[in-house]
């Protein structure tokens, strides 16, 4: 049960105190970035929600996704939240109301993509400094600004702060950070335009001067104004910035806006993953900012340690403290510091799993919080859930991510559950996982269900109990979830089936990542085969070089780790496993390996390379370990209604997935049980419903 706000450590005090941001304040100091969703203008009411959530679980400031401004802004397939007419002013009423029902500011983040939009929906040409070659590799260029575009740009910006207010937003945002626009004006490398925006300093900043005075005169002493700001102007080592003019153009603009939001140029570190990053990666940026401005300043640092915030906004480095991806895993993160209830934080693992629904077009989700994404489609709350419907009991066979979030949250609706473990460790795939290199916050997904569990007497979980037909039979639970996993293949896919890549005749040393998490280290030259595209196949290839292998990394893409670009952390893998002199083979398909040579074939030209290795890892499909699921249908012929319970596969069991999918699968397991949507009517659409016809009459063929 949540406690009393007395009962919060008074320590953290600092955090609940009311914070002024121009004509508004804001109740606490915990606020929420802008940050993209995967939902955007397409699926308002599923983004309100979901903020609403955020409001309710007791940020003090709410912001929405990058706002454009114009259809010369369009970003699909990403998209974008819009303020373009009086419609999308109906649509963020959804939000901002919502998110003031729980006294909390509401921010709206204004924006022009400048070369990183090519407007593929509104098919409108997009402007920029020069005409020069779209940033995100789509096959256009954007049309050089002159002046008559610029006095365009600031009517546009202008129209849509006028929106924001309407919209009821409390904080709109000028945004001139992340290489769009707006950022590109300020670039000495970029702007080398000879009119008064270009060239000199003064020059080069004038018109982010020019929009924060049009927004302040436009949303008078209603809202606040704020900009996004990179405190460095180039990329450099991780915690070296590179200043440049940062902090001359800061000064000349340090008292315009009502608040500074602090960002940085490298994105893969300020959205870097955990591998990689860790909490509070910001700070060295922010030497300079407070010791110039009065105004309230926010950045972000994947803050989930409450003594951390303290210390930073103590030691005068911000007033707010920023998130985006804290405040997903846990929307009611603020809540629980201020009742003391630290315990039951979720903390953010840095995955980045947020991050891959917004580059594929889709919503949100997380892996520690299963119900991101799903608050307005399914009624899913991080904190609530419908009680028991029935004085059940649970048996799960399996205590892995999907066994232990199913569990947690039967727990919490109040069934009797008992989990059962076959091997002495809980956490299955994550904490063999997160021994690996740089995972070590993965056992976070772990280590919250199991505190939860430590505090439900309802609960009962058994080590070293492996399960067969008969003990599951003896058990006598009402229903059962077999949620046993999954384990790397040896062989690969072709596309149509599996094949073995032994060489006739040969026993080569074919691991898997499961030897290796297990400690079968080979001896020698290894090759990693990697399929998978994400992150194994890089932490894999960091343990091998860590053992003393010599490491080359193949994959039929033509780039390393490929999936995980959508997670931010491509670019970073591939430097990283460089520097560890790990060789790359790009573009190839393992076909043959006798135990000295793999044989790999160009996946365009077929052409054959071999490679002298003494091992093989393949990182490239896993195997539902479903034997015990398999072995209960055929004690009973199939029939599953034979059972004297239920039977499901949850997670990997069933389809083996991200970590995210399983907890997700655990999650919705434990919300169906007794409460089972209509199977032909599963999902609500977010979406423009269209009526009916005239007259009644239905869409037809002609």
């Amino acid at each position: 049960m949540p406690r009393d706000t007395h009962d919060r450590d008074p320590r953290y005090d600092i955090l609940f105190e009311p914070m002024q941001i121009g004509p508004v304040t804001a109740k606490n100091r915990f606020y929420q970035v802008p940050h993209c969703t995967g939902m955007g203008h397409l699926r308002p009411r599923t983004l309100a929600e979901m903020r609403r959530v955020k409001a309710e679980g007791g940020w003090g400031v709410v912001c929405t996704e990058y706002n454009s401004i114009h259809p010369s802004s369009d970003d699909l397939p990403t998209p974008s939240a819009a303020l373009w007419n009086d419609s999308d002013i109906r649509a963020h009423r959804l939000m901002t109301d919502a998110v003031h029902e729980h006294g909390a500011l509401a921010g709206a983040e204004l924006w022009y993509g400048g070369h990183r939009t090519a407007n593929l929906m509104t098919r409108e040409v997009s402007m920029d400094l020069q005409s020069v070659p779209n940033a995100v590799g789509h096959p256009f260029q954007t049309r050089a600004m002159d002046r008559t575009d610029i006095r365009n740009l600031r009517r546009w910006h202008r129209n849509a702060a006028l929106r924001a207010r309407d919209a009821g937003f409390d904080i709109v945002y000028v945004y001139c950070t992340h290489t769009y626009l707006l950022s590109n004006f300020l670039n000495p490398r970029i702007n080398t335009r000879g009119d008064e925006y270009g060239g000199r300093l003064e020059n080069r900043t004038r018109l982010i001067r020019e929009l924060i005075e049009d927004t302040k005169e436009a949303v008078g002493d209603r809202c606040a104004v704020a900009v996004r700001w990179a405190a460095d102007e180039q990329v450099g080592k991780d915690g070296q910035p590179i200043h440049g003019e940062r902090r001359e153009m800061f000064e000349m603009m340090a008292e315009l806006p009502d608040l500074w939001d602090i960002n940085i140029a490298d994105y893969s570190l300020e959205m870097g993953v955990s591998r990689f990053i860790k909490e509070g990666s910001l700070e060295p940026y922010m030497d300079f900012v407070k010791s110039m401005t009065t105004k309230p300043v926010v950045t972000v640092g994947r803050f989930t340690s409450p003594d951390a915030m303290v210390s930073q906004i103590r030691r005068g480095v911000v007033d707010f403290i920023g998130a985006a991806r804290p405040s997903i895993a846990d929307p009611f993160l603020p809540k629980k510091i201020e009742e003391g209830d630290l315990s039951a934080i979720r903390e953010c693992i840095g995955c980045n799993i947020c991050y891959s629904g917004d580059s594929t077009g889709t919503p949100i989700r997380c892996t520690q919080n299963p119900t991101m994404g799903e608050e307005w489609r399914k009624g899913w709350h991080p904190e609530r859930i419908e009680p028991a419907g029935s004085d059940s009991s649970v048996l799960i066979v399996g205590a892995g991510p999907a066994g232990l979030e199913a569990a947690r949250a039967l727990g919490q609706r109040g069934y009797r559950v008992m989990l059962a473990e076959a091997t002495t460790e809980l956490g299955g795939r994550v904490s063999r996982e997160s021994a690996l290199p740089g995972m070590s916050e993965y056992a976070r997904v772990r280590d919250y269900r199991l505190q939860q569990l430590q505090e439900m007497v309802n609960v009962e979980v058994f080590l070293d109990s492996r399960m067969g037909v008969e003990e599951v039979m003896e058990v006598g639970a009402d229903h059962v979830a077999i949620a046993t996993g999954a384990r790397w293949r040896r062989d690969r896919y072709n596309g149509e089936v599996y094949v073995d890549i032994a060489a006739p005749g040969s026993e080569p040393l074919i691991l898997t990542p499961d030897d290796i998490m297990a400690g079968r280290m080979p001896e020698g030259d290894v090759l990693v085969y990697d399929e998978d595209g994400y992150y194994m196949g890089g932490v894999i290839a960091e343990a091998l070089v860590a053992n003393g292998n010599a490491v080359t990394l193949a994959s039929p893409s033509e780039s390393v780790s490929e999936w995980a670009g959508k997670t931010s952390e491509r670019w970073r893998v591939r430097r990283h496993l460089a520097g560890m002199g790990v060789r790359f083979a790009l573009a190839q398909e393992l076909t043959l390996f006798d135990g000295k040579t793999a044989t790999l074939a160009d996946v365009f030209s077929g052409e054959n390379t071999t490679l002298d290795v003494a091992a093989v890892v393949m990182v490239t499909a896993r195997a539902p370990v479903d034997a015990l699921y398999q072995d209960l249908m055929t004690s009973v012929e199939g029939d599953a209604d034979r059972l004297p319970f239920t039977l499901k596969r949850i997670g990997d069991c069933e389809a083996p997935a991200i970590v995210a999918a399983a907890t997700y699968a655990g999650h919705r397991y434990a919300r169906e049980l007794d409460n089972a949507p209509d199977p032909d009517e599963p999902l609500k659409h977010d979406r423009v419903d269209v009526g009916e016809t005239p007259e009644g009459a239905h869409l037809r063929e002609e």
